[in-house]
């Protein structure tokens, strides 16, 4: 299976940019399916990014490609790099792996491997 650990949290300004980081750990050679999700608070979990196992990209098209997600396969470390920030997008972030159905896939439900979160705060 798959371990899942997202860094690159922190403070920035409203404007600025981020990338974050998760490290994923694997018992064998299968990529997963895998996604950055966030939880802005008081609201549902959303998904923010999606790549399938063979590099294609999902996002919605509320983000207006702000957020853009890649993996580095040899480095094991998938990636969002969020820019043009807002305070709205204030939210834990999470990084999740292997979907029960397709992919990439936006949906929290098809997702059954999740990291810890990382916090981002966007100041205005």
């Amino acid at each position: 299976q798959v371990q899942l650990v997202e860094s690159g949290g922190g403070s920035v300004q409203a404007g600025g940019s981020r990338r974050l980081s998760c490290e994923f750990s694997l018992t064998d050679d299968y990529i997963p399916c895998m996604a950055w999700f966030r939880q802005v608070p008081g609201k549902e979990r959303e998904g923010v990014a999606s790549l399938d196992r063979a590099g294609a990209p999902m996002d919605p098209a509320s983000l207006k490609g702000r957020y853009s997600i890649s993996r580095d396969n040899a480095r094991k470390t998938l990636y969002l790099q969020m820019n043009s920030l807002k305070s709205a997008d204030t939210a834990m972030s999470y990084c999740a792996a292997y979907s029960q159905n397709g992919c990439p896939t936006l949906l929290r439900s098809d997702y059954l491997r999740w990291g810890r979160g990382t916090q981002v705060t966007v100041s205005s």
